[in-house]
């Protein structure tokens, strides 16, 4: 996964963009490994810096995050179609 700032945080929301453009409706959740978390975690405290209302790290654009340590990293699509972040 590049290490660029940003990079995880800016992909979800592209993924997160195109489901809805394309389907209409919001995905039912992302899945990331416990790397992918902890780099999750840091886009949104460097989001977040300066912010008056900071972003709550446990959802992206509303959808919750799941970890699980075998995960790829995928949004789980309104139909239950995993489409992967990364890759």
């Amino acid at each position: 996964m590049a290490d660029n700032p940003l990079f995880l945080f800016f992909t979800m929301t592209e993924k997160f963009s195109d489901h809805l453009s394309a389907t209409g409706a919001y995905p039912q959740k992302f899945v990331l490994n416990l790397a992918q978390h902890d780099t999750y975690l840091r886009d949104v405290a460097l989001f977040n810096a300066g912010r008056q209302r900071p972003l709550d790290p446990a959802l992206h654009m509303g959808i919750r995050i799941e970890i699980d340590a075998a995960s790829p990293g995928v949004m789980v699509a309104s139909d239950g179609t995993q489409v992967l972040l990364l890759g």
